[in-house]
Formats: structure tokens, C-alpha cells, sequence
């Protein structure tokens, strides 16, 4: 195995690709990110670490804008992060001076998992080590969209999905949980989805969402997080208390 790892450009003789599979390692053990897609909102949820008291917690974002309609959550390292935001904003914007049209969430998804990709596939370079989830709604269909790509260039859609640290437990929660929500509820749902794996609550929580009346992303401020997390934790004792209850009758 040894041998088969010091260059991105070769296969072991099984068919591995070892960089690329590191990389995927760096995204397990990256911040946990939520995307849920509802039927007018998208929603994206990621773990945060406790920044220090001095630091201004608008320079540690991991929720971004790349477009006005688009919006992206990364998990994995933080500086690849910031060089990949930075080529697709510049492909936003070039792709409006150049055709005077946004682009579609598709596109940007397409060019930024072929980017990814390309650094696959180059000697000298090194796989991005970052998974992205990617929201936003079609200009012109006005359609909400949830994608994923991961280190190896792959994409897919999503109604609901989560990457990063114990990133198959979300996933879990989701695919028994999932239903089509609007508004609120798809919030609610990709809180629930990150709260199965962080346990101090809205503090360590970032979430960011559009919907299709604003058209833009919004970070909800951490009050307005906190006042979400107590709501699902008292939905949650109401209903243990609610399975308690006939237990006691009998």
C-alpha cells in the first residue's frame, strides 16, 4: 500500500485511489453539516466550534454565499475551503458578465465537482479535502435545490443530507424523519438532523437559509437558534412524557 500512496496519479493494483480516500478521511473528521430541502426553503445547518471570547465570529463562518440564489456548507479543511469558495464565486460572477444570466444551482454544483476532480487527476497537486452541500434556488424555475460533491468530484441531488463528522447517524435521523416541510418546520428538521450528534445545543450551531420569497441567504443569529433548540427539546420531553403516560394507566 505503501508504494501506492505518495502519488495522486496511481491506482494500487485493487483499485484504490489512496489520496482521494484520505481526503475522505479529512471530511469524516471534519465539522458535522446539515442540508435539508423543503418545498419553499432550503436550509443549511453546520457544527461550529466554540470560538474564543476576543474572536469576531463573523470571520469563522462556514455557511457562505457564492451568488445572490446560491449558498454553500463545506466540511473538511477550512483553507481548501476558502480557495474553491473563492473560483466558484469568480464563475458566478463571470458566468452573469458573460451570458447576463445567473447561473443554476446545477451549474455551479457541475463546475465545482469537476474542479474538484481535476485536482484527482494532475501530478503535483493534492485532492481538495472538503465535502460540500450546496442550496439554492433555479432562476428561473424558482425550484429549491440541494446538492452534494465530494474530494473525488463526484455530485448528486439530495432532498435531505448531511456530510462531516458522523455524518451516517444524521443520515440516519433523516431518512426516518424526512417528510415535505415548508417554512419553519425545515429549519426545525435540519436542527433536529445536527442535534443527534452536537450536545451543547444552539451555541455550536450555525444556520443559514433561503427561501423563495426572499430569494437570499439568511444567518439566523444565535437567539433565534436558541429559541428553535428549546422548542424541539420541549416537543421532545412532551412526547417521552406522552409514551410514559398510558404506561402508568395499565
Amino acid at each position: 500500500m505503501a508504494r501506492y500512496d505518495r502519488a495522486i496519479t496511481v491506482f494500487s493494483p485493487d483499485g484504490h485511489l489512496f489520496q482521494v480516500e484520505y481526503a475522505l478521511e479529512a471530511v469524516r473528521k471534519g465539522n458535522a453539516a446539515v442540508g435539508v430541502r423543503g418545498t419553499d426553503t432550503v436550509v443549511l445547518a453546520v457544527e461550529k466550534k466554540s470560538t474564543p471570547k476576543l474572536q469576531d465570529t463573523r470571520s469563522a463562518r462556514k455557511i457562505v454565499s457564492l451568488d445572490n440564489h446560491v449558498a454553500l456548507a463545506c466540511a473538511g479543511l477550512k483553507a481548501d475551503a476558502r480557495v474553491l469558495i473563492n473560483k466558484a464565486r469568480i464563475e458566478c460572477q463571470s458566468h452573469r458578465l458573460t451570458l447576463e444570466d445567473p447561473v443554476t444551482v446545477e451549474y455551479i454544483t457541475r463546475y465545482i465537482a469537476g474542479l474538484q476532480q481535476k485536482y484527482t487527476q494532475s501530478g503535483g497537486v493534492r485532492p481538495f479535502g472538503l465535502s460540500t452541500l450546496i442550496v439554492g434556488f433555479d432562476p428561473y424555475t424558482r425550484i429549491p435545490s440541494l446538492y452534494q460533491t465530494d474530494p473525488s468530484g463526484t455530485f448528486s441531488a439530495w432532498k435531505a443530507n448531511a456530510t462531516g463528522r458522523n455524518s451516517n447517524s444524521i443520515r440516519e435521523f433523516l431518512e426516518k424523519n424526512y417528510k415535505e416541510t415548508s417554512g419553519q418546520e425545515t429549519v426545525k428538521l435540519a436542527i433536529r438532523a445536527l442535534l443527534e450528534v452536537v450536545e451543547s445545543g444552539g451555541k455550536n450551531i450555525e444556520v443559514g437559509l433561503m427561501t423563495r420569497e426572499e430569494g437570499t441567504l439568511r444567518q439566523l443569529e444565535e437567539a433565534e437558534i436558541d429559541a428553535i433548540v428549546a422548542e424541539i427539546e420541549a416537543e421532545k420531553a412532551a412526547a417521552e412524557a406522552a409514551k410514559k403516560g398510558p404506561s402508568k394507566e395499565t
